[in-house]
């Protein structure tokens, strides 16, 4: 038995801003992938995974008991499954921003679901949140709180731009230049990000005002900029307002990023060489980079590797 393949994807922008209604942009990103399957034979490198689908199954099973009219699964048949060394075969990193997790949760409700939507009927923005809220609901198993979105965009394939908590729709993203010197990359940090601790140091600086009010006036402004010239395709303001980002999060979202880029990151800005913000909720895993000139910032980021996920 294999599964189709669902593929990781990259918030381009609204990583904690989504979470107070900025807008947000995510897209699919098929360098990385992970499917079903089955190892009967029960081997050491499947345990782990088949372990945690055991576990997964049983949160499952609660989850339709709880809210029944969200979601139902065949439950038998995954149990069964899983007793055969059911696993995720996944070249996802785990804790690098890219939706690991998501891809697992689509696949799951892709096989397991009863009555489930699917991608070939027409996607109403009504359908498009009840999906969203089940893979949340679904999705919490694994960060204690998920807003459903990783899930939605590994499942659907498609660019996801979110106006709103409860306004999101398919995107249009401009195509890309095949031999454009500007681009979107992604920077690996060599260090594993864990989601839960990073959305909790968030949550703790929400309660302070001056937090809240930098949220609103800056953060999400600047985002919303952000989504509203990369689907323009206006690149020239666009790199104005993620310089803004870049430096709005140098300064309020310290520990989102890694000490070793502190440095990296402050210098992108001084030199407008590139600049960096956070992928997914940041503490390890890969950062973003923006550049209008990828050659350059390869040589300033020489020490480190670069993947381009998207020409301008």
């Amino acid at each position: 038995m294999r599964g189709p393949l669902f593929y990781s994807k990259i918030l381009l922008f609204g990583e904690y801003g989504i979470i107070k209604d900025s807008k947000g942009l995510s897209i699919p990103y098929n360098f990385y992938n992970g499917a079903l399957k089955i190892d009967e034979h029960h081997t050491i490198a499947t345990t782990k995974s088949n372990k945690s689908l055991q576990r997964f199954a049983v949160y499952l099973e609660q989850l339709q008991k709880d809210q029944p009219s969200l979601v139902t699964f065949e439950i038998e048949t995954l149990k069964e499954d899983v007793a055969k060394g059911l696993y995720f075969d996944s070249s996802i990193p785990q804790g690098y921003g890219v939706g690991s997790s998501g891809a697992l949760v689509a696949a799951i409700y892709d096989k397991y679901a009863s009555d489930k939507i699917t991608v070939l009927e027409n996607l109403t923005r009504e359908k498009l949140l009840e999906l969203k809220s089940i893979f949340a609901a679904m999705e919490s198993f694994f960060h204690g709180k998920s807003s459903g979105l990783d899930p939605l965009n590994s499942y659907l394939s498609l660019p996801i731009l979110i106006n709103s908590t409860t306004d999101i729709e398919s995107a249009n993203i401009p195509s890309q230049t095949v031999d454009g010197k500007g681009a979107v990359f992604l920077l690996d940090s060599g260090i594993t990000g864990e989601t839960a601790p990073m959305v909790n140091i968030f949550m703790e600086n929400m309660k302070q005002e001056g937090f809240r009010k930098m949220l609103k006036t800056q953060f999400v402004k600047h985002t919303d900029d952000c989504v509203h010239d990369f689907l323009k395709g206006d690149v020239k303001s666009l790199f104005g307002n993620v310089k803004q980002l870049s430096k709005v999060v140098l300064d309020n979202f310290k520990p989102m990023i890694p000490k070793e880029f502190l440095k990296l990151w402050k210098k992108g800005i001084d030199t407008n060489a590139y600049y960096l913000k956070l992928c997914g909720s940041g503490g390890g895993g890969y950062i973003l980079g923006f550049t209008e000139d990828i050659d350059k910032a390869r040589t300033e980021l020489s020490d480190h590797k670069l993947e381009v996920v998207y020409n301008f």
